[in-house]
């Protein structure tokens, strides 16, 4: 409701909405309470049908021209005339009430009637021209809950103005009552001015046909009438659901005419206050059920709701003339009201959403027709029965019957509907279904469906997601199992197989060319990674030639369902807690002739869209943390290689302990953190994050000018360290008095030290027996998941470090995304190595374990392959991400044994291109393969990565989740695009352009530098895209590759030679793979660059000259100059220092 209001132009046309019902029915109630104090038996039965007869007429005979005007004209302004024409019939009306002229009043029902039926067509097609179909239903919701209101408040305020007046008043007649209650009618003139000064506030949303003409012999002789209907009839959808709306208001109308006659002759009840409050009873339940339906179909149109509604009815006719009780008919009143809303509104959203905008007006009108002479039919029906002597009770007997078939056929004629009901009957308790892109859904025509397959119920999530019924192209030995045929009969499923595919891709082109719905699975099986398999190309055969458009979509929530095939600990995760969203994202429209790969690319850049709503739902990072260590408290958390391990109970009572220090100490934002990759350094993070804080892991491997300068830009107070730590980088040469000057430097050990032996069992006590929201309550700061967790300075490969923020929101994403394709089990185990101050070990080696509940091992020292190979081996570590420098170093240390590394089932390298050889190297060794991933600290830092190949042993199909070569695939939820560095324009598959990563995990920005940011972040087709600098190509199937950076080249002759490429050439002319190497471009007075090639090994320039010339390289990649050093300058993740290696050399080019 909060959102619509927002929408300019609802909240008038809300309140026009209301005073229209308010007024309409209060005339009606002033006539019908003075026939129900005049007449009594048949006599009243009939009137009161006749008056209600009056108000259906006009929707039936000015069915054309109504429908003709709300097509032709706006419909603002069609709500203005009706408002004004309510004011007259108002004025005149409150005059007959005066001079007691009753029949005249009476017959003033239909010409207020007649304004409503020109205003009705207008009113419910302006819905979908002000929210638009992605709301259409929840509006509706809105508009037929604040009807019934008004309805209701109509009943009331003029049943007790009525017999208020009347109270202790003498009357002989109709007409002495009329003047009794006269002063009433004034009422109905202000309500009508409030509504016409209103109706002159609505926007015009949609230019209309101003071409259309109106014939008025036509409309006379019929011929309009017949055109109209026909154009209901044609539209099978739009047609039932009139039809059920039809006997809804039709049973309605039977009832409201019936039941004072039962209630006075039967409960003896006589005052109409009571009668017509026990009616209004189905009023309040009708608010209810429409406010229900309207939340239930917040971004989509749930036609599940379809059968509860008629079979609540029903129940509740059946009971109507058992019950004896005045409550009990309020409540069974109440009932039957809330499934009647139940029913309606989706109805009324499919009638909406099917309408083109130039026909909803005549649509709407032949809604209001049919409903109107079924109504019609039904009263007169009353009036037959009632003078054949049928009682009351009779009646409703006859309804429930009607209602039971009504039920029936309707489950019959829309399948799908009962498809949504067992699905939500399934499911209902752990998921609710969101709806991205519902505007993207075509009303009508051919539409072919694209999308991902990640579970056995995703085609009962698309036709859930879409109002219109879908064709589902299936897998033909599934399709023929006896217990599933005949129930995939019923929705028209095409079976196909791989050896005779022709005929059901024939069957695909037919249902397109009749204007049907056809949904395909282009991977052709269920994903085993999480991720998108590679699309086969068989759509587009059926595509060819279609009067069709092809419509993508994304499913994203039921990887790590029970319906998926992911492992059992993402099952287990991803069952607890409280309900997970399915998100199904349409896409907008795509041609018909798409490609398999065009449409792939779609797919995941949708991804993005399902996954910003998801991880806008997530918890920040401790308080997710602290539900995954109150769920396994016994469990291990995290050991040091060479130290205890850490249960998840004892690694929260650390943390909760430690950050009443933090607290104590540190009341500024920003948190210094000096610490390794160590239980220490998890705790103190963890600390800082407690109480809503920033965590800032320095880089020790910086350099003391670029440590002070990320203290001073973060405005960094405090620091936290460990004294240990410190003597063992003071050894190898690190000096930290410069970088701690002015900053309250605190020592892990000295905090622990503080800490009695009373506290921490106090805290353990509580993490223990504690419910979990109450200790996150106590312990943990709720903060904005948008709000800054860590900043991380940029490696500073190649200028100066840049300090990036991430938000919550950044690592959950990316650490869900992470877990999510390396489908994490219950077995799993992480080795850290990488450095808390790069963002690789933080996220996916730090924050995902603790938040995925996975347990981990921390050593600090990258380089120190043998304990980390006995760390693996000790624990039986599984998953070790590492950088391909690191790497290497197992493959040449004679003491690492494969046997240490046997229980790693995935390696991963990033931060860095991975070497060749060293791929090769670790595969002969250890026989395990390095899986090359890729990203940035900008990107929290993960964008994709390659993931082990996986077989379906059911079909024998392998989903391929490597490409040697290649950074991998996008993460869920990611998409890259390759477009030209000028103009941003993207370039054709294969073809080699800037990277741009897109994705929830893409930073908030650079620290005190929008500027900066600006440069970086751009924003295409409303999302946000991350230049990353780097040059590369995507494959058809969406595998990227990485060529260069467009930062490292040297402009020599005209030419743009890559620095990467000479350094690669110089390896191979040498024959030394191994070699390390640098080539950066300077200043040259003479040709405005060079190359020099900084090399760790003594060897003669004029060697190398002589050996790329024999290679029969390009003579441009010959380094101007060679300098020989005794190594060359690393980062602390292992990464070459660009920056530093340029600085031994000189000012770089301008």
């Amino acid at each position: 409701m909060g959102k619509l209001i927002n929408i300019k132009g609802f909240l008038p046309y809300i309140i026009i909405v209301f005073f229209n019902a308010f007024v309409d029915l209060g005339h009606k109630i002033i006539i019908q309470n003075t026939i129900f104090k005049t007449y009594d038996g048949q006599a009243q039965i009939i009137l009161t049908a006749v008056v209600n007869a009056l108000i259906l007429l006009p929707f039936i005979l000015l069915f054309s021209p109504s429908g003709y005007l709300s097509d032709k004209y706006p419909k603002n302004r069609i709500m203005r005339i009706s408002a004004w024409f309510d004011v007259l019939f108002t004025g005149l009306i409150t005059l007959f009430y005066y001079l007691g002229m009753f029949w005249a009043a009476f017959a003033m029902t239909f010409l207020l009637a007649a304004a409503g039926a020109i205003y009705s067509p207008a009113k419910y097609g302006y819905i979908k021209e002000l929210v638009g179909k992605e709301k259409i239903a929840s509006a509706n919701g809105v508009v037929q809950a604040v009807t019934t209101v008004a309805i209701l408040a109509g009943i009331f305020v003029y049943s007790i103005f009525f017999e208020g007046l009347l109270n202790g008043m003498d009357y002989r007649n109709k007409s002495e009552i009329l003047q009794i209650i006269a002063p009433v009618g004034w009422s109905l003139v202000v309500v009508s001015l409030i509504e016409l000064i209103l109706a002159y506030t609505l926007p015009q949303k949609l230019e209309t046909d101003r071409n259309l003409h109106f014939n008025g012999r036509e409309y006379l002789t019929g011929k309009y009438l017949k055109d109209n209907v026909k154009v209901v009839f044609s539209r099978e959808i739009i047609f039932l659901s009139i039809i059920g709306l039809s006997v809804f208001w039709a049973i309605s109308q039977v009832v409201l005419a019936a039941f004072p006659a039962f209630a006075k002759e039967t409960l003896g009840i006589t005052d109409t206050v009571i009668i017509q409050g026990l009616m209004a009873c189905a009023g309040i339940g009708i608010i209810m059920g429409s406010l229900i339906a309207g939340n239930f179909s917040r971004t989509y149109i749930e036609t599940g709701l379809v059968p509860i509604g008629s079979m609540g009815i029903v129940i509740t006719l059946l009971l109507l003339p058992l019950l004896d009780h005045a409550f009990l008919l309020a409540l069974n009143f109440i009932a039957w009201g809330i499934f009647g809303g139940i029913l309606i509104i989706p109805l009324n959203a499919l009638i909406q959403f099917h309408a083109r905008e130039n026909e909803s007006g005549r649509i709407l009108a032949g809604n209001n027709f049919i409903q109107n002479i079924s109504m019609l039919g039904f009263l007169c029906l009353t009036v037959v029965f009632a003078l054949s002597g049928v009682s009351s009770t009779g009646l409703f007997i006859i309804l429930t019957v009607v209602a039971m078939g009504g039920t029936i056929y309707t489950v019959y004629k829309l399948p799908q509907s009962l498809i949504r009901l067992i699905v939500r009957f399934v499911i209902g308790r752990k998921y609710r279904l969101q709806v991205l892109g519902f505007n993207n859904m075509p009303e009508r025509g051919g539409v072919l469906m694209l999308g991902n397959h990640i579970s056995w119920i995703d085609w009962a999530i698309v036709q859930m997601a879409t109002p219109r019924h879908i064709h589902f192209v299936m897998i033909r030995n599934i399709y023929e199992r006896w217990y599933l045929k005949w129930f995939l009969d019923i929705f028209g499923v095409i079976p196909i197989s791989g050896g005779a595919s022709k005929s059901a891709l024939e069957k695909v082109t037919g249902y397109l060319n009749e204007g049907e719905v056809v949904c395909l699975f282009p991977e052709g099986t269920i994903s085993r990674t999480g991720n998108l398999a590679e699309f086969q190309h068989g759509f587009e055969k059926a595509a060819a030639g279609a009067n069709a458009a092809v419509l993508p979509f994304y499913i994203r929530g039921l990887w790590g369902s029970w319906f998926s095939r992911s492992s059992e600990k993402l099952k287990t995760l991803h069952s607890t807690g409280s309900k997970r969203d399915i998100i199904v994202a349409f896409g907008k429209t795509l041609p018909v002739d798409a490609t398999a790969e065009e449409v792939k690319k779609y797919i995941f850049e949708l991804s993005i869209d399902s996954w910003d709503i998801y991880t806008s739902t997530l918890p920040p990072v401790h308080l997710a943390w602290m539900a995954t260590a109150r769920r396994t408290p016994a469990d291990l958390a995290v050991a040091d290689a060479t130290g205890d391990p850490l249960s998840s109970g004892i690694l929260l009572t650390a943390v909760i302990c430690f950050s009443r220090f933090i607290i104590k100490y540190s009341p500024e934002q920003n948190i210094g953190l000096l610490l390794p990759v160590s239980s220490a350094g998890v705790i103190a993070n963890m600390a800082v994050l407690m109480h809503g804080k920033t965590t800032v892991n320095l880089n020790y491997t910086a350099g003391r000018e670029a440590l002070r300068s990320a203290v001073d830009s973060a405005g960094i107070k405090s620091i936290y360290t460990s004294t240990k730590f410190l003597e063992r980088l003071e050894k190898k040469g690190f000096q930290f008095n410069e970088v701690f000057a002015g900053v309250n430097v605190y020592y892990m050990e000295d905090l622990k030290a503080k800490i009695s032996q009373l506290a921490q069992l106090y805290t353990h006590l509580q993490t223990r027996l504690l419910p979990t929201w109450i200790l996150q309550k106590c312990y943990g700061k709720k903060v904005d998941i948008e709000s800054p967790a860590t900043i991380l300075f940029s490696s500073g490969s190649e200028g100066n470090p840049k300090g990036v923020m991430l938000s919550h929101r950044n690592i959950m994403a990316n650490l869900k995304q992470v877990s999510d394709v390396l489908n994490t089990d219950n077995q799993d185990i992480v080795m850290a190595t990488l450095p808390l101050f790069h963002a690789f070990g933080l996220t996916v080696t730090t924050f995902m374990p603790l938040v995925e509940g996975v347990p981990f091992i921390c050593h600090p020292d990258p380089t120190d392959v043998v304990n980390i190979a006995k760390a693996i081996a000790k624990y039986r570590a599984t998953i070790f991400c590492a950088t391909s420098t690191f790497l290497r170093l197992f493959t040449r240390n004679n003491r690492v044994h494969p046997l240490m590394l046997e229980s790693l089932r995935i390696v991963v390298a990033g931060a860095e291109k991975l070497n060749q050889d060293v791929r090769e190297a670790f595969k002969l060794k250890f026989n395990k393969e390095i899986y090359e991933g890729y990203g940035a600290t900008e990107t929290t830092p993960v964008a994709s990565v390659n993931i082990p190949d996986c077989i379906d042993v059911n079909y024998w199909s392998i989903q391929q989740g490597t490409k040697p070569g290649t950074v991998g695939m996008p993460l869920p939820g990611t998409s890259f695009r390759i477009v030209d560095p000028v103009t941003m324009k993207e370039l054709p598959t294969g073809e080699d352009g800037l990277i741009l990563i897109g994705g929830t995990q893409i930073m908030l920005g650079y620290l005190n530098d929008p500027v900066k940011t600006g440069q970086v972040i751009v924003e295409i087709d409303g999302r946000r895209w991350y230049k990353t600098g780097d040059k590369g190509h995507l494959d058809e199937d969406g595998f990227l590759t990485i060529v260069d950076r467009y930062s490292r080249f040297a402009k020599l002759g005209g030419e743009m030679i890559s620095l990467t490429a000479v350094e690669e050439a110089v390896r191979n002319a040498l024959k030394k793979p191994e070699l390390e190497l640098v080539a950066v471009n300077v200043a040259d007075e003479k040709k405005g660059e060079k190359i020099v090639l900084i090399i760790a090994e003594q060897i003669e320039s004029a060697a190398i000259g002589t050996a790329l010339l024999d290679s029969a390289c390009n003579p441009l990649l010959i380094p101007a100059e060679v300098v020989a050093v005794e190594s060359i300058p690393k980062l602390g993740s292992g990464k070459t220092d660009f920056n530093a290696a340029r600085k031994l050399l000189g000012p770089a080019p301008v």
